[in-house]
Protein backbone atom coordinates (compact mmCIF):
# COMPACT_ATOMS: atom_id res chain seq x y z
CA UNK A 1 0.00 0.00 0.00
CA UNK A 2 1.38 3.13 -1.35
CA UNK A 3 0.52 6.90 -0.82
CA UNK A 4 0.63 9.23 -3.97
CA UNK A 5 1.50 13.22 -3.72
CA UNK A 6 -2.35 13.80 -4.09
CA UNK A 7 -3.28 12.20 -1.25
CA UNK A 8 -4.89 9.11 -2.61
CA UNK A 9 -4.02 5.57 -1.42
CA UNK A 10 -2.86 3.22 -3.91
CA UNK A 11 -2.61 -0.89 -2.41
CA UNK A 12 -0.49 -3.40 -3.55
CA UNK A 13 -2.21 -6.47 -4.77
CA UNK A 14 0.53 -8.63 -4.79
CA UNK A 15 0.95 -7.95 -0.61
CA UNK A 16 0.05 -10.59 1.90
CA UNK A 17 -2.43 -10.02 4.41
CA UNK A 18 -1.35 -10.04 7.60
CA UNK A 19 -3.78 -12.15 10.09
CA UNK A 20 -3.75 -12.34 13.99
CA UNK A 21 -2.70 -15.55 15.45
CA UNK A 22 -2.55 -16.15 19.28
CA UNK A 23 -0.06 -18.98 18.86
CA UNK A 24 2.39 -15.91 17.81
CA UNK A 25 2.30 -14.07 21.23
CA UNK A 26 5.59 -13.43 22.74
CA UNK A 27 6.16 -15.66 26.04
CA UNK A 28 6.18 -13.75 29.13
CA UNK A 29 8.61 -16.07 31.83
CA UNK A 30 7.21 -13.59 34.99
CA UNK A 31 3.54 -13.66 34.02
CA UNK A 32 1.18 -15.81 36.63
CA UNK A 33 -0.83 -18.39 34.84
CA UNK A 34 -4.53 -17.89 34.96
CA UNK A 35 -5.96 -20.56 37.14
CA UNK A 36 -10.17 -20.15 37.08
CA UNK A 37 -11.26 -19.68 40.88
CA UNK A 38 -13.70 -22.72 41.80
CA UNK A 39 -14.11 -21.63 45.10
CA UNK A 40 -17.95 -20.79 44.32
CA UNK A 41 -18.96 -24.11 42.42
CA UNK A 42 -17.98 -26.54 45.24
CA UNK A 43 -21.29 -27.22 47.39
CA UNK A 44 -20.91 -26.27 50.96
CA UNK A 45 -20.50 -28.94 53.84
CA UNK A 46 -22.45 -28.51 56.37
CA UNK A 47 -20.60 -28.87 59.81
CA UNK A 48 -21.93 -31.67 61.78
CA UNK A 49 -21.05 -30.83 65.36
CA UNK A 50 -22.29 -26.76 64.61
CA UNK A 51 -25.63 -28.45 63.57
CA UNK A 52 -25.60 -30.56 66.51
CA UNK A 53 -25.45 -27.79 68.98
CA UNK A 54 -28.37 -25.71 67.39
CA UNK A 55 -30.27 -28.93 67.38
CA UNK A 56 -29.75 -29.30 71.53
CA UNK A 57 -29.80 -25.27 72.03
CA UNK A 58 -33.31 -25.39 70.20
CA UNK A 59 -35.11 -28.14 72.18
CA UNK A 60 -33.50 -26.87 75.16
CA UNK A 61 -35.39 -23.86 74.72
CA UNK A 62 -38.70 -25.46 73.58
CA UNK A 63 -38.69 -27.69 76.80
CA UNK A 64 -38.05 -24.56 78.56
CA UNK A 65 -40.56 -22.63 77.02
CA UNK A 66 -43.22 -25.62 77.87
CA UNK A 67 -42.42 -25.58 81.25
CA UNK A 68 -43.00 -22.11 81.81
CA UNK A 69 -45.55 -22.54 80.21
CA UNK A 70 -47.06 -25.07 82.59
CA UNK A 71 -45.92 -23.76 85.55
CA UNK A 72 -48.12 -20.56 84.51
CA UNK A 73 -51.52 -22.83 83.78
CA UNK A 74 -50.82 -24.72 87.35
CA UNK A 75 -50.32 -21.21 89.02
CA UNK A 76 -53.20 -20.28 87.47
CA UNK A 77 -55.33 -23.29 88.41
CA UNK A 78 -54.52 -22.98 91.87
CA UNK A 79 -55.21 -19.78 92.78
CA UNK A 80 -58.66 -20.16 90.67
CA UNK A 81 -59.79 -23.50 92.22
CA UNK A 82 -57.58 -24.28 95.09
CA UNK A 83 -57.53 -27.65 94.72
CA UNK A 84 -57.70 -30.52 97.74
CA UNK A 85 -57.19 -33.94 97.89
CA UNK A 86 -60.43 -35.75 99.64
CA UNK A 87 -60.70 -36.47 102.98
CA UNK A 88 -61.29 -40.10 104.61
CA UNK A 89 -62.38 -41.54 107.98
CA UNK A 90 -63.41 -44.30 109.45
CA UNK A 91 -67.07 -44.41 111.35
CA UNK A 92 -67.07 -48.34 112.80
CA UNK A 93 -65.70 -51.27 112.11
CA UNK A 94 -67.47 -54.30 113.51
CA UNK A 95 -66.27 -58.20 113.25
CA UNK A 96 -69.13 -60.37 113.54
CA UNK A 97 -67.09 -63.42 112.39
CA UNK A 98 -63.22 -64.67 112.43
CA UNK A 99 -62.84 -68.57 112.63
CA UNK A 100 -59.62 -70.04 112.77
CA UNK A 101 -59.76 -74.06 110.94
CA UNK A 102 -57.74 -76.55 110.89
CA UNK A 103 -58.48 -79.38 108.63
CA UNK A 104 -57.05 -83.05 109.06
CA UNK A 105 -54.40 -82.25 106.46
CA UNK A 106 -53.42 -79.41 108.92
CA UNK A 107 -54.08 -76.86 106.30
CA UNK A 108 -55.52 -73.86 108.40
CA UNK A 109 -58.26 -71.63 106.68
CA UNK A 110 -59.49 -68.60 107.43
CA UNK A 111 -63.18 -67.46 107.12
CA UNK A 112 -64.37 -63.52 108.31
CA UNK A 113 -66.94 -61.14 108.20
CA UNK A 114 -66.46 -57.37 108.50
CA UNK A 115 -68.77 -54.57 108.60
CA UNK A 116 -67.18 -51.33 108.29
CA UNK A 117 -68.27 -47.86 107.55
CA UNK A 118 -66.15 -44.91 106.33
CA UNK A 119 -67.04 -41.13 105.14
CA UNK A 120 -65.60 -39.07 102.71
CA UNK A 121 -65.16 -35.24 102.20
CA UNK A 122 -65.01 -32.93 99.03
CA UNK A 123 -63.23 -30.02 100.73
CA UNK A 124 -63.13 -28.18 97.49
CA UNK A 125 -65.53 -25.41 96.28
CA UNK A 126 -65.67 -25.62 92.12
CA UNK A 127 -64.04 -29.90 91.61
CA UNK A 128 -66.30 -32.37 91.29
CA UNK A 129 -65.27 -36.02 92.18
CA UNK A 130 -66.33 -39.18 90.41
CA UNK A 131 -65.10 -41.86 91.70
CA UNK A 132 -64.69 -45.83 90.20
CA UNK A 133 -65.61 -48.82 92.57
CA UNK A 134 -63.80 -49.01 95.07
CA UNK A 135 -61.94 -52.09 96.27
CA UNK A 136 -61.78 -52.38 100.49
CA UNK A 137 -59.20 -54.50 101.90
CA UNK A 138 -59.26 -55.59 105.41
CA UNK A 139 -55.08 -56.49 107.00
CA UNK A 140 -53.13 -57.27 109.37
CA UNK A 141 -50.20 -55.34 110.10
CA UNK A 142 -48.17 -57.91 108.92
CA UNK A 143 -50.22 -57.74 105.49
CA UNK A 144 -51.94 -61.07 106.07
CA UNK A 145 -55.39 -60.24 104.17
CA UNK A 146 -58.46 -60.98 106.46
CA UNK A 147 -61.11 -59.49 104.39
CA UNK A 148 -62.41 -58.18 100.98
CA UNK A 149 -65.33 -56.09 99.51
CA UNK A 150 -66.19 -53.18 97.66
CA UNK A 151 -68.61 -50.40 97.51
CA UNK A 152 -70.04 -48.74 93.73
CA UNK A 153 -69.05 -45.85 92.17
CA UNK A 154 -70.38 -42.63 93.25
CA UNK A 155 -69.54 -38.67 92.72
CA UNK A 156 -68.96 -36.55 95.23
CA UNK A 157 -70.61 -32.71 94.93
CA UNK A 158 -68.85 -29.54 96.35
CA UNK A 159 -68.21 -29.49 100.28
CA UNK A 160 -70.19 -32.96 100.03
CA UNK A 161 -69.81 -35.65 102.49
CA UNK A 162 -70.44 -39.28 101.46
CA UNK A 163 -71.13 -42.60 102.89
CA UNK A 164 -69.12 -45.56 102.15
CA UNK A 165 -70.81 -48.74 104.18
CA UNK A 166 -69.42 -52.03 103.19
CA UNK A 167 -69.72 -55.90 104.16
CA UNK A 168 -65.91 -57.59 104.15
CA UNK A 169 -65.47 -61.19 104.21
CA UNK A 170 -63.71 -63.86 102.89
CA UNK A 171 -64.64 -67.23 103.32
CA UNK A 172 -62.36 -70.49 103.74
CA UNK A 173 -59.04 -68.74 102.81
CA UNK A 174 -55.92 -71.05 103.18
CA UNK A 175 -53.04 -69.62 104.80
CA UNK A 176 -49.32 -70.26 104.93
CA UNK A 177 -47.76 -72.02 108.10
CA UNK A 178 -45.87 -68.56 108.61
CA UNK A 179 -49.33 -66.62 108.47
CA UNK A 180 -51.10 -68.85 110.68
CA UNK A 181 -48.34 -68.21 113.18
CA UNK A 182 -48.05 -64.63 113.16
CA UNK A 183 -51.52 -64.27 113.09
CA UNK A 184 -51.96 -66.52 116.11
CA UNK A 185 -49.61 -64.34 117.66
CA UNK A 186 -51.29 -61.03 117.09
CA UNK A 187 -54.92 -62.86 118.28
CA UNK A 188 -53.14 -63.19 121.92
CA UNK A 189 -52.91 -59.20 122.62
CA UNK A 190 -55.11 -58.00 125.09
CA UNK A 191 -56.18 -55.03 123.00
CA UNK A 192 -57.03 -57.05 119.87
CA UNK A 193 -55.84 -58.05 116.14
CA UNK A 194 -53.83 -54.91 114.98
CA UNK A 195 -55.28 -54.20 111.51
CA UNK A 196 -55.72 -51.50 108.84
CA UNK A 197 -58.45 -51.34 106.09
CA UNK A 198 -57.44 -50.01 102.47
CA UNK A 199 -59.04 -48.54 99.56
CA UNK A 200 -58.11 -48.78 96.45
CA UNK A 201 -60.13 -46.82 93.69
CA UNK A 202 -59.68 -44.25 90.42
CA UNK A 203 -60.83 -40.79 90.59
CA UNK A 204 -62.12 -38.06 87.86
CA UNK A 205 -61.74 -34.68 88.61
CA UNK A 206 -64.17 -32.04 86.91
CA UNK A 207 -63.52 -28.83 86.67
CA UNK A 208 -66.74 -26.51 84.84
CA UNK A 209 -66.81 -28.25 81.38
CA UNK A 210 -63.00 -29.72 81.90
CA UNK A 211 -62.34 -33.62 82.81
CA UNK A 212 -59.13 -34.85 83.79
CA UNK A 213 -58.03 -38.73 83.30
CA UNK A 214 -58.41 -41.24 85.89
CA UNK A 215 -55.94 -40.97 88.62
CA UNK A 216 -55.69 -43.84 91.25
CA UNK A 217 -55.60 -43.28 94.60
CA UNK A 218 -55.04 -45.49 97.89
CA UNK A 219 -56.40 -44.71 101.37
CA UNK A 220 -55.20 -46.35 104.16
CA UNK A 221 -57.07 -46.28 107.48
CA UNK A 222 -54.70 -47.95 110.64
CA UNK A 223 -54.20 -48.13 113.99
CA UNK A 224 -57.28 -50.29 114.69
CA UNK A 225 -57.60 -52.65 116.97
CA UNK A 226 -60.06 -55.79 116.39
CA UNK A 227 -61.19 -57.75 119.38
CA UNK A 228 -62.39 -61.48 118.18
CA UNK A 229 -66.04 -62.43 118.86
CA UNK A 230 -65.92 -65.03 121.00
CA UNK A 231 -70.05 -66.09 120.35
CA UNK A 232 -72.24 -64.85 118.12
CA UNK A 233 -72.89 -61.05 119.06
CA UNK A 234 -70.35 -58.66 117.03
CA UNK A 235 -67.22 -56.78 118.73
CA UNK A 236 -66.54 -53.37 117.82
CA UNK A 237 -63.37 -52.33 116.82
CA UNK A 238 -61.32 -49.40 118.71
CA UNK A 239 -60.77 -46.74 116.22
CA UNK A 240 -60.07 -43.88 118.54
CA UNK A 241 -56.69 -43.43 117.23
CA UNK A 242 -57.07 -44.11 113.43
CA UNK A 243 -56.56 -41.70 110.68
CA UNK A 244 -56.57 -42.39 107.04
CA UNK A 245 -54.08 -41.08 104.68
CA UNK A 246 -54.89 -40.58 100.68
CA UNK A 247 -52.18 -41.44 98.25
CA UNK A 248 -52.13 -40.84 94.32
CA UNK A 249 -51.18 -43.54 92.73
CA UNK A 250 -49.55 -42.14 89.23
CA UNK A 251 -48.63 -44.81 86.70
CA UNK A 252 -46.07 -44.18 84.46
CA UNK A 253 -45.55 -46.97 81.57
CA UNK A 254 -45.15 -50.11 84.07
CA UNK A 255 -44.42 -48.16 87.14
CA UNK A 256 -46.90 -46.94 89.92
CA UNK A 257 -46.25 -44.23 92.14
Amino acid sequence: MATKPNGTITTNPTAKKQTYNPKRQTYNPNRIPYRPNRRHNRPRRCNCRRCFCQCCCWTILVIFFILVLAAIAGAIFYVLYHPQLPSFSISSLKISQFNLTTSPDDTTKLTTKFNVTLSTKNKNKKLIYTYDPIVLTAESTNHIDLANGFFPRFTSAPNNVTIIHSTLSVVSQVLDVDSVSTLKSDLKRKSGLPMRILLDTKVVVQMDKLKSNKVGIRVTCDSINGPIPKGENPTVASIATAKCKVDLRIKILRWTF
